[in-house]
């Protein structure tokens, strides 16, 4: 009785706050991501990096002209049951980190033409100096 008095005094002692929802009518749910294509390629790139060692083992089966044709055509059916198509390095696009911009990203620094010549211009990229003749 007593501890059960003693926990009822505590609590009214401790202020209440209003419950704060993460996401109320109207906001929007933002991701690390700056487009939804960005979000897409990330899930391919896992995708490729999971099943990577097992396409290429079923590839290699499956274009080696020295085995049976009945053991190619298990692995070239086993390739295409087991194996994604969004898991080929194909289909990756290279994109800016910043902006997701497809075209124009310099792959060294994964970022954009239009970025790159900004964080240059600015002096934001250490080791690479605009040329001046």
């Amino acid at each position: 009785m007593a501890l059960s008095g003693a926990i009822s005094m505590l609590t009214k002692l401790i202020p209440t706050y209003p419950t704060i929802t993460p996401c109320g009518q109207g906001q929007q749910i933002r991701s690390m991501y700056t487009k939804w294509k960005t979000m897409r390629d990330m899930k391919r790139r896992k995708l490729a990096k999971e099943y990577a060692p097992e396409r290429l083992r079923l590839l290699g089966i499956k274009r080696n002209d020295v085995l049976p044709r009945e053991i190619r055509d298990l692995a070239s059916k086993t390739f295409e049951e087991q194996i994604p198509r969004h898991s080929a390095i194909r289909q990756l696009t290279p994109r800016c980190v910043v902006t997701s911009r497809p075209h124009g990203v310099l792959h060294r620094w994964r970022v954009s033409r239009f970025i790159f010549r900004h964080l240059v211009d600015y002096n934001k990229m250490g080791g690479v100096q605009r040329a001046i003749w």
